[in-house]
C-alpha cells in the first residue's frame, strides 16, 4: 500500500549524493578474515563482559560475551576458531584508542552452533520474543547502536500508535539499506511483521526518499496486500532522523527533550528488522552487517556482507584501495562520519560505510573566519535550533544558555556547517559543549549523592544521640527509683544489719567528716596523676614526688577512716599503714619494676646480667625487710591535737609542689603563667612554713655538704639513665663518648661531695668486673651497631630483603669475631 500523504521539515540541504559509486553491484560476501576482533563495547550502553577463557575453541554463532546490564547486548562469534587473545585492541574512533576485545583465530571451517529458529513465533510470548531478539545481540543498526530489546521494551502504558520504518538513508555515498531493501525485501517485511507481533501498533509505516527507485519497488512488491504503507518523498538531508521523519511521514513533531516513544512512535532501521527476522526465523546472532565500500580511492566500490571484527584493512584491498590516492578514511558518511587514525581496526554492528576519499573528492575545509551573522545555519537547521547562538554561547562556556536553546536538540548533522561562508566547524563546538555539560552533570550527581549520604548519617547520629539520651533518662530514673527504695529502708534502721548501719553512717556525715573525705579524694587524684608522669618519664624528681603524695594520701585516708569509727572505738590500724612499711614497700616495687626491665630484653651484656644479679640480691633483701615490718605490729601512737591541720597542710602543700613542679618545667612561659607561678610559690612557702615543727623540736637545717651531696647523686642517675637510653637507641660512638666522659665527672662530682659532706663513707657493695681491653671494647660496639641497623631494616615494612640478609650477615660475624676475642 503507498500514501503520498507526508510532510515537509524545516531547513535541509542537498549535497551531492554520490551513491551510484556503490548501489550498482550487488552485495557481495568477502572471504573468511583469518583473525577476527571483535570488540566488547559495540552499542550504547554497558559493555559487554567475557564468557569465554583464552585457548578456548568457539564455534560461530556462539556466546563470547554477556550483557552486562539491562542497557546492553551480548557479543557471538562471527566464525569458528580459537580465542587467541582477551584485552586492550584498536578501536574505530576518532581518538584511537584500545578497547576490550576478544581475538579469535580462525581455523577456516565456519562450523555453525545448533541454531534453534521460532518459524511459528505468533504462538510464542511476546516477552519470550523479546528475549530472544536481547540475546541475539541485536542493535540498531542505522548508526546510533542502541540495543534494540530496550528499545522495544517500553513502558506499558505508553500505547505506540505507529511502528516507523527507517529507509531513508540520506547521507552521501552510502547506499547499504538501498541495496538491502533490493535483495532482501521478503526479510525485510518479515521482520516488520515479528515487530507488529510484539508492540501491536495501529499503522506501519515506511518511509523510504525518491532516490531509490528499485528499492521502493521491491518493497512495495513484498509488502503485497499488507496493510503497511510506504510512503516516498522528496530526497532531503537529513530526512533519515529519527525526529526528522516522524514529522515527515506523520506531521507531528516530538517535543524538545522527549523521545519518539512520548507521542506513540516507535522507529526501526530496515537493517534491524532484516536482523530480528535472522534471530527468530532462523535463529541466528547479529554476527554481519551490510556496509558499504565506497570513495574515489577504491577501484571496486561495492556494498559488503561482513562478518562483525573483519579488519578493516581486508574490505578495503578487496574494494581495491589505492594507497597512493588515500587523502582520508572516513567510517559513515561525509556528513556525521569521522576520520579513522589508521586501517587496523575492526568492522563493528554501527559500520554503516567506508568512505575512502581523494584529495579532490573531500578536499580540507578553509580556515575558520568570524561569523557574519548571516543567518545561513538557523535556515538549514532541521531542528529548528539558533546554531549562531549556540555557537557564541559554547564560545564563552554559557552551560545554561546553551541549555535554555535546546542544544541538545542538535542531532549533529552537520547541515550548518555546510552552509556556513566562513566555515566554522559548528558541529565540533556543539559536541565538544554536549561533553561538558554532560561531565558536569555527572559531578554534580555524585556531589549530590554525597550530600545525600552525609545528610542520611546526621540523622543516623542524630537519633543515636536522641537514643543515648533516652537510656540516660531512664537508668536515671531506675537510680532515683532505688535512691529513694534504699532511704526509704534505712529510716528504719537495723542495729543487727551492717549493711544498714554503714549506710546510716554515709547519711550522717558530720562536717568535718565530709571535708576529710574531699580532701582524701583530692589527694588520690594528685597521686594517679603524679604516677602516670612517672610512668611516662621516670626521673627521680618524679619519684619523690609520688613518694610524697602516696603519703600524704594515705595519712588523708587515715584521718577519714578514723573520724568515721565510733567514738569509744579504738582507732584500727594497719601494719601497712606504717611509715617504714610503706617506704620499704615502695623500695621493693621500684627494684621490682628494674628487674623486670632488664628480664625484658632479648640479649643482654655481662654489664647489664651483673646489674640484673645486684638488683635480686636488693629485691630479695628488701621484701625480707617488708614481711618483717609487716609481721610486727606498731604502737599506736599518740594523736596529737592538731593532727587533723598537720594531715590537711601537708596534703595542700603537696598538691601546691606538684603545680609549681608542673609549671617549672615549661620550656616557655607566657605573664600569666609566670603570675601563677609566683603566686603557687608564695603559697607553697607559707604552707611549709605551717608545716615547720615547734622551735624546741624543729631538727637542724642540712648542711651546705650535705645539700651538695644530694644533688651530685641525683646528677649522678640522670647521667647514668641517659647512658643507657641512647645506648638502647643505637646512638653513635662519638655521641656515647660524650655521655661516657659526663657519667665520669657526675662520679667524681659525687666522690667530691661525699668527702666534702662529713659524713662517714658508705659500705659500697661491687661486683668483681674484669677489666675491658680496647679490642673488646671495639669489638661490642660493632655488635651494637650491627644489631641497631638489623632491627630498623626488620622495622620497615618495605625494607629490601637483601638489605637485611647482609644485615643479618653483618651482626653473625661481629658476634663471631667477639665470641673468639673473649
Amino acid at each position: 500500500m503507498t500514501s503520498l500523504n507526508v510532510w515537509d521539515i524545516h531547513g535541509g540541504i542537498h549535497p551531492p549524493e554520490c551513491k551510484e559509486l556503490s548501489n550498482r553491484t550487488p552485495i557481495q560476501r568477502p572471504p573468511l578474515p583469518a583473525r577476527l576482533v571483535v570488540p566488547l563495547i559495540q552499542h550504547l550502553g554497558a559493555p559487554a563482559e567475557p564468557c569465554v577463557t583464552l585457548g578456548e575453541r568457539v564455534l560461530k554463532g556462539q556466546k563470547i560475551a554477556e550483557a552486562a546490564g539491562f542497557v546492553s547486548a551480548p557479543v557471538h562469534a562471527p566464525t569458528s576458531g580459537t580465542v587467541s587473545f582477551i584485552g586492550p585492541q584498536p578501536y574505530p574512533h576518532v581518538s584511537g584508542m584500545l578497547s576490550a576485545a576478544i581475538v579469535i583465530d580462525s581455523d577456516g571451517q565456519d562450523e555453525w552452533i545448533e541454531l534453534q529458529p521460532q518459524p511459528d513465533y505468533r504462538a510464542a510470548q511476546p516477552d519470550q520474543l523479546l528475549e530472544q531478539i536481547r540475546q541475539a545481540g541485536i542493535s540498531g543498526l542505522g548508526g546510533a547502536g542502541f540495543p534494540t530489546a530496550v528499545k522495544l521494551n517500553g513502558p506499558p502504558t505508553r500505547e505506540i500508535r505507529a511502528l516507523i520504518i527507517n529507509g531513508t538513508e540520506c547521507e552521501p555515498y552510502i547506499t547499504a539499506d538501498d541495496r538491502l531493501m533490493r535483495e532482501k525485501a521478503n526479510e525485510l517485511v518479515a521482520g516488520i511483521e515479528i515487530l507488529v507481533h510484539l508492540i501491536q501498533p495501529k499503522q506501519v509505516l515506511i518511509g523510504i526518499e525518491d532516490n531509490k527507485p528499485e528499492a521502493i519497488e521491491a518493497v512495495r512488491t513484498a509488502v503485497g496486500e499488507r496493510g503497511f504503507l510506504v510512503k516516498v518523498f522528496p530526497t532531503k538531508y537529513p530526512s533519515g532522523g529519527e525526529k526528522q521523519l516522524i514529522q515527515i511521514l506523520t506531521g507531528e513533531e516530538v517535543p524538545s527533550g522527549g523521545l519518539p516513544a512520548d507521542i506513540g512512535m516507535l522507529c526501526q532501521n530496515v537493517g534491524t528488522c532484516v536482523a530480528i527476522h535472522d534471530a527468530v526465523l532462523l535463529g541466528k546472532p547479529l554476527i554481519s552487517r551490510i556496509t558499504t565500500l565506497t570513495g574515489e580511492a577504491l577501484a571496486r566500490p561495492m556494498n559488503v556482507e561482513a562478518l562483525i571484527g573483519t579488519p578493516v584493512a581486508d574490505l578495503l584491498a578487496l574494494a581495491g584501495l589505492d594507497p597512493t590516492r588515500l587523502n582520508r578514511l572516513i567510517m559513515g558518511g561525509p556528513m556525521m562520519g569521522y576520520t579513522l587514525p589508521s586501517m587496523d581496526v575492526p568492522l563493528i554492528k554501527t559500520t554503516n560505510c567506508l568512505l575512502a576519499s581523494t584529495l579532490t573528492e573531500l578536499p580540507p575545509p578553509p580556515p575558520a573566519l568570524p561569523c557574519i551573522r548571516c543567518g545561513e545555519c538557523a535556515e538549514a537547521c532541521p531542528a529548528s535550533l539558533l546554531p549562531q547562538q549556540l555557537h557564541f554561547f559554547a564560545l564563552g562556556q554559557e552551560h545554561e544558555q546553551l541549555k535554555a536553546y535546546n542544544l541538545f536538540d542538535c542531532i549533529e548533522c552537520g547541515a550548518c556547517a555546510y552552509v556556513c561562508p566562513s566555515s566554522i566547524p559548528l558541529v565540533q563546538y556543539y559536541r565538544a559543549a554536549k561533553g561538558e555539560i554532560r561531565e558536569l552533570e555527572q559531578k554534580q550527581q555524585k556531589a549530590e549523592h554525597s550530600k545525600q549520604r552525609f545528610e542520611l548519617r546526621q540523622e543516623r547520629l542524630r537519633r543515636a544521640e536522641e537514643q543515648k539520651e533516652v537510656d540516660r533518662k531512664a537508668r536515671a530514673e531506675r537510680a532515683a527509683k532505688a535512691k529513694a527504695v534504699q532511704a526509704e529502708a534505712s529510716s528504719i534502721p537495723n542495729q543487727d544489719d551492717p549493711v544498714a548501719r554503714v549506710q546510716a553512717q554515709k547519711a550522717g556525715l558530720s562536717e568535718q567528716q565530709k571535708k576529710l573525705k574531699i580532701e582524701a579524694s583530692m589527694a588520690q587524684v594528685a597521686l594517679k596523676k603524679a604516677e602516670k608522669q612517672l610512668a611516662i618519664h621516670a626521673t627521680p624528681e618524679l619519684e619523690t614526688q609520688v613518694a610524697e603524695l602516696r603519703t600524704a594520701a594515705a595519712n588523708a585516708q587515715k584521718a577519714l577512716d578514723e573520724a568515721a569509727g565510733p567514738a569509744d572505738a579504738a582507732p584500727a590500724t594497719s601494719p601497712v599503714n606504717d611509715e617504714a612499711a610503706k617506704k620499704a614497700k615502695i623500695e621493693a616495687a621500684m627494684l621490682r619494676a628494674q628487674v623486670r626491665k632488664l628480664e625484658k630484653l632479648d640479649a643482654r651484656d655481662a654489664d647489664q646480667d651483673a646489674e640484673l644479679s645486684r638488683l635480686l640480691a636488693q629485691l630479695t633483701e628488701a621484701e625480707k625487710t617488708l614481711s618483717t615490718l609487716q609481721d610486727t605490729p606498731p604502737a599506736t601512737p599518740a594523736k596529737p591535737a592538731n593532727d587533723d591541720v598537720a594531715k590537711k597542710a601537708k596534703i595542700e602543700a603537696a598538691m601546691l609542689r606538684a603545680q609549681v613542679r608542673k609549671l617549672e618545667k615549661l620550656d616557655t612561659r607566657d605573664a600569666a603563667q609566670e603570675a601563677e607561678l609566683s603566686r603557687l610559690r608564695s603559697q607553697l612557702a607559707e604552707a611549709e612554713t605551717a608545716l615547720e615543727p615547734p622551735k624546741e623540736t624543729k631538727p637542724a637545717a642540712k648542711t651546705p655538704g650535705e645539700e651538695a651531696l644530694k644533688k651530685a647523686k641525683i646528677e649522678l642517675a640522670m647521667k647514668r639513665a641517659e647512658l643507657r637510653k641512647a645506648e638502647k637507641a643505637g646512638a653513635e660512638e662519638p655521641q656515647l663518648s660524650k655521655l661516657r666522659d659526663a657519667l665520669a665527672s657526675a662520679e667524681q662530682a659525687l666522690h667530691d661531695a661525699e668527702a666534702g659532706s662529713g659524713k662517714p663513707a658508705p659500705d659500697l657493695v661491687r661486683t668483681d668486673k674484669q677489666p675491658i681491653d680496647e679490642q673488646t671494647r671495639t669489638l661490642k660496639t660493632e655488635v651494637a651497631f650491627a644489631r641497631a641497623d638489623l632491627r630498623k631494616l626488620e622495622r620497615d615494612d618495605n625494607g629490601d630483603p637483601a638489605a637485611i640478609e647482609r644485615a643479618q650477615a653483618r651482626l653473625s660475624d661481629a658476634e663471631r669475631k667477639l665470641q673468639e676475642h673473649t
